[in-house]
């Protein structure tokens, strides 16, 4: 893949053009906040009243209701979780976004999936950072950036790729790179990459690896630390170095046993596994199922959220990380 940086990019595309954000979680509050500190005309599209209506105040933002956002902005930006997209695009963004406007995404879900289908007469752009929104920030104060996807699906202006690549620069994403991939290709590997391995997989291997210490007799405490508190520093040297360095960095020992006991746990049975989830996320079948819960109010989602905040791992956790707290 071919990487642009700062130089390849010409921010001048974006002058005098209105942007409308709409949501302001971890991603919508991220970009709005660097949009604005790279000195772009920011508007951030929210309910009246609700939670972030506020806290945009207080960041300094100009707030309006979703409707008034999207009206006569140049860019409409979808950072909104994607069960809630498709009711606030319908209602609020398909008849009050003007022609030849772009409308922009940072995960490919929504036009993958068809949840929404844009009208034919506007840009249909993507820029996903790659790595959550506090991340995005923290790496922008420093004065670098979190890599980005960059993808056009519609090009109506026929400047689309000109103006994504300029919002990826506004967020900093120039410094370390962004690059090009469809629509479909994002969606695919970030769900991917999400369930078997960072957000589902990693998560798993924690909890067992705790329970089995616990259920062998040992302290909760030691079996936290042991299988996730050390979780980071082990990340840590892999993002810094790769597999190498980190295998550099830890004992002998340890190496000696990861790579021997390692293929034990994640083995062909495992792999097999995780083919399988990426042919659900081809076929649909997790769309279908996520949906689906969409439409009860995501009651499976709730009942999980509940379950997992239940377990040993996080009240041990809790008391544990109070413990590594500084104190004065």
């Amino acid at each position: 893949m071919q990487y642009y940086h700062e130089e390849d990019v010409d921010m001048h595309i974006l002058d005098g053009k209105r942007i409308a954000v709409l949501g302001y979680g971890s991603q919508g509050r991220a970009q709005a906040l660097c949009f604005r500190d790279s000195g772009l005309n920011v508007v951030v599209g929210v309910r009246r009243n609700g939670a972030s209506w506020e806290k945009v105040k207080e960041d300094g933002l100009k707030v309006c209701e979703f409707a008034d956002a999207v009206k006569d902005a140049d860019i409409v930006m979808m950072l909104l979780p994607d069960e809630i997209q498709p009711k606030v695009y319908y209602d609020f963004v398909e008849k009050n976004m003007k022609k030849g406007a772009a409308l922009e995404f940072a995960h490919g879900f929504a036009i993958t999936y068809g949840t929404i289908v844009p009208r034919d007469d506007i840009d249909v752009i993507m820029m996903a950072p790659k790595g959550p929104g506090n991340g995005v920030r923290k790496m922008f104060l420093e004065g670098y950036g979190v890599p980005a996807l960059v993808s056009v699906h519609q090009d109506v202006s026929g400047h689309a790729r000109d103006i994504v690549f300029a919002l990826a620069k506004a967020i900093g994403a120039t410094h370390p790179g962004a690059f090009e991939q469809s629509f479909k290709n994002e969606a695919f590997t970030d769900l991917f990459g999400e369930q078997a391995v960072l957000c589902g997989g990693l998560t798993e291997l924690i909890r067992m690896g705790f329970d089995t210490l616990v259920e062998g007799g040992y302290p909760p405490e030691m079996a936290y630390i042991e299988t996730l508190h050390e979780t980071k520093l082990i990340t840590d040297m892999i993002n810094k170095g790769g597999f190498s360095m980190m295998w550099e960095e830890v004992s002998n020992t340890a190496e000696f046993g990861g790579l021997t006991r390692g293929p034990r746990i994640l083995n062909e049975q495992s792999r097999e596994a995780m083919r399988q989830i990426l042919r659900e996320i081809e076929d649909g079948t997790f769309k279908n199922e996520w949906t689906a819960d969409w439409d009860d109010d995501l009651a499976k989602l709730k009942s999980m959220e509940e379950a997992q905040k239940k377990l040993r791992i996080e009240t041990v956790g809790k008391e544990v990380r109070s413990l590594f707290q500084k104190r004065d």
